[in-house]
């Protein structure tokens, strides 16, 4: 456990015992704590300073925490310790993870710190206070995996993994699924390396050919276990994904199938995009029917309207045969431009602009006017004002030309961002300009 005091970063002197520290890499003094601290000497001091002492301590090290005064920090921290003789049961049971979440946060920032500080911090605060094994192997093992040290991290999750306390609680069991399942993610680094390597050989390359294969395989084997974690209710992005590439390298695209359904439909998972963005994309892989298709972005639009994908969702549904999708398809480009980060996006107002033409050709005026009469009183700000005009047709020409011609037939040809728009003389826009006009003359909703 760190001494948090100036010794923090002080060298070594001859008179330091081998037993009672270790030295970090880069120098920075850590000493054990003895006997978990040093014996707090109240001096017929009540208890009740001793609280208020050590309440005081933690909002200074709080303090400098917010500050990014890591030294600061430590040296708060050291005092701070003495918590852990506190005769408050229920403060001395609450110490040790109030401690982890502090150190290893001013360990982790602190100028004089290495991953050999950490690393022993880590190990000592997993046995000072059982009840925090689990949760502070986790996050231990994350710090190595940032830090690259990837075949240490496996270990730490290892060992953490056939970890027991007593009868396994609920939030052990918790934690016991995730240390599973970055270990299995893990894993399927490994796989997913030993894959790349596989396909970069020559194919008379044999001998290693099959090795690898044979390695593949294993680790393959080994990573079954992220099939029951992700039944578990929750959000598995990373391992869901990692765990349906293995699925369906090794033929089991049935497999693969039901663990993307199950994971986008199950009532059980939380409402997740990722879910139903992962069953798109393998079943447009697989070439599942349109209908398919155009259901699971369904899902999609109605939790992410803005998302990149409804444009795709809109090409599909123009293309089917139904004409309430052709419908849906004209309220789904509507949806994308109702915010804000869509905004600049030309492809969605060219597909708005011709889709519009397209609409009021076939007779269907009562499917844009049910549109736009939830947005007449918002857009014409939001989108088609004469600043928009003029800031639009400076950055790029071409998404003026479709918003003008959108906006003309939204609010006809008396809208300013049209004016501006249509007034410009432009060579190589000119013949655009003029059709735009031509459009905007002939399915002006405003006209209708």
């Amino acid at each position: 456990m760190s001494d948090f005091s100036e010794e923090l970063i002080r060298p070594s002197s001859d008179d330091d015992q081998v037993e009672k520290c270790v030295l970090s890499g880069k120098g920075m003094y850590f000493p054990w704590l003895r006997k978990h601290v040093e014996t707090v000497e109240t001096r017929g001091k009540k208890e009740k300073d001793f609280a208020q002492a050590t309440n005081a301590c933690l909002n200074f090290i709080q303090e400098a925490l917010q500050k990014h005064q890591w030294q600061r920090a430590a040296e708060y921290m050291h005092s701070y310790l003495q918590i852990l003789e506190d005769s408050d049961s229920y403060k001395r049971q609450a110490a040790p993870e109030i401690i982890w979440k502090l150190g290893s946060e001013i360990l982790y920032y602190h100028p004089k710190s290495s991953i050999e500080t950490f690393n022993t911090f880590a190990d000592r605060m997993k046995n000072i206070g059982v009840m925090n094994y689990l949760k502070i192997s986790l996050q231990h093992a994350l710090y190595l995996l940032h830090h690259g040290m990837l075949e240490d991290a496996s270990r730490s999750l290892s060992q953490a993994e056939t970890w027991r306390y007593g009868e396994k609680s609920s939030s052990q069991e918790v934690l016991i699924n995730l240390i599973q399942a970055y270990k299995g993610l893990l894993q399927y680094y490994t796989w997913s390396k030993k894959k790349m390597e596989l396909s970069k050989l020559d194919e008379d390359d044999y001998v290693y050919n099959t090795a690898s294969q044979n390695m593949l395989n294993h680790t393959w084997k080994t990573s079954i276990n992220l099939g029951p974690l992700i039944q578990t209710p929750g959000v598995w992005d990373p391992f869901v994904k990692s765990y349906v590439e293995m699925l369906d390298f090794y033929g089991d695209r049935d497999g693969a199938r039901e663990v993307l359904t199950n994971y986008a439909y199950d009532e059980k998972f939380p409402s997740n995009p990722n879910a139903h963005i992962y069953l798109y994309d393998f079943l447009k892989r697989e070439k599942a029917p349109r209908e398919k298709l155009i259901s699971v972005l369904k899902i999609l639009y109605q939790i992410v309207p803005s998302h990149k994908l409804m444009l795709e969702f809109h090409r599909l549904l123009r293309k089917s045969d139904k004409e309430e999708h052709h419908k849906l398809g004209l309220e789904v480009l509507f949806g994308i431009l109702d915010f804000a980060g869509c905004t600049k996006n030309i492809t969605a107002w060219k597909y708005l602009a011709k889709y519009l033409r397209q609409t009021l050709a076939g007779d269907h005026l009562a499917w844009v006017q049910e549109e736009w009469n939830s947005r007449k009183n918002w857009w014409p700000h939001f989108h088609f004002s004469l600043f928009w005009a003029k800031s639009d047709w400076k950055e790029d020409k071409a998404l003026a030309c479709e918003k003008a011609l959108v906006a003309g037939i939204l609010l006809g040809k008396g809208c300013r961002y049209f004016r501006y728009i249509s007034k410009q003389d432009h060579h190589v826009l000119k013949k655009k300009i003029k059709q735009m006009k031509k459009s905007v003359k002939k399915f002006s909703i405003v006209n209708s």
